[in-house]
């Protein structure tokens, strides 16, 4: 008897291997990704439905996908693992965060080199301790592509570092509004002492997916404002704009194409 999940096309992405690159550009809004596309030639619409928007393109005459997750953690893991299954080898994530460390200010680019697991959805890939690392050539290529794209002042600089993946998003914003306030405060500050960059809600179950089905999994983040900053009244820059981000995706996905040609 045939399943839900034998039918030709993937069950939640609604495609099939050939709609698809190999490289794949993610965002969470489904309206990022025409903004993704754009930046890609001869692109198509190839599937849309619930969170999920997909268009497929060319960059360097090599196929790229550009695939929205939706928020958290649960969806992202099943855009991989469908992309996977599809025969997606590389991922980026194109997002945005709040900065937790003194130095990211709003406006900079933030390249994820592993993510605090404070989320659910890693927890069915990953032992408890595994870290959530992101791929070495991804986050190789999209600091080599942020140091381009980035200048020396506030809301223009580029970090690589460690980032916070949660699941609530109100529960790390307006923490007092918890019951288990005292619980989030506590790891906060010890997120704050180690140094993590930002906070967001996806890197830990792609990257956890990336290792558990051997592809490689990065990503690049728009701090759009820095929270610790905020709650403290000090100035900060509050930037919108995900251009910078997405241009540094598509960057560092020309780069990995033309280190895999010469590999």
């Amino acid at each position: 008897m045939a399943g839900i999940l034998d039918g030709e096309r993937q069950f939640h992405l609604q495609i099939t291997p050939e709609d698809i690159g190999k490289y794949i550009i993610l965002a969470g809004d489904p309206g990022r990704i025409p903004l993704i596309a754009e930046k890609l030639e001869d692109i198509r619409h190839v599937a849309s439905n619930r969170e999920y928007n997909i268009y497929t393109g060319k960059l360097d005459g090599v196929e790229i996908t550009a695939c929205s997750t939706g928020i958290g953690g649960p969806s992202s893991a099943i855009a991989v693992e469908e992309l996977v299954k599809c025969g997606a080898h590389t991922f980026i994530r194109v997002g945005t965060t709040g900065g937790i460390a003194d130095k990211v200010r709003g406006g900079d680019l933030v390249i994820a080199s592993a993510a605090i697991c404070a989320e659910g959805t890693s927890r069915e890939y990953l032992p408890s301790g595994y870290p959530a690392a992101a791929d070495f050539e991804v986050t190789r290529a999209l600091a080599d592509a942020a140091a381009e794209l980035s200048e020396d002042v506030n809301g223009r600089r580029y970090h690589v570092g460690v980032v916070h993946s949660k699941d609530s998003f109100y529960g790390q914003t307006e923490p007092e509004n918890s019951p288990v306030f005292y619980t989030l405060k506590n790891r906060w500050e010890s997120y704050k002492r180690l140094g993590c960059l930002a906070s967001e809600m996806e890197c830990a179950a792609i990257n956890a997916v990336g290792l558990a089905r051997g592809v490689r999994c990065g990503a690049v983040l728009l701090a759009i404002w820095n929270m610790e900053r905020t709650y403290s009244g000090e100035d900060d820059t509050k930037i919108l704009d995900v251009s910078r981000a997405i241009d540094c995706a598509v960057l560092a996905t020309k780069k990995l194409i033309e280190q895999d040609r010469k590999a």
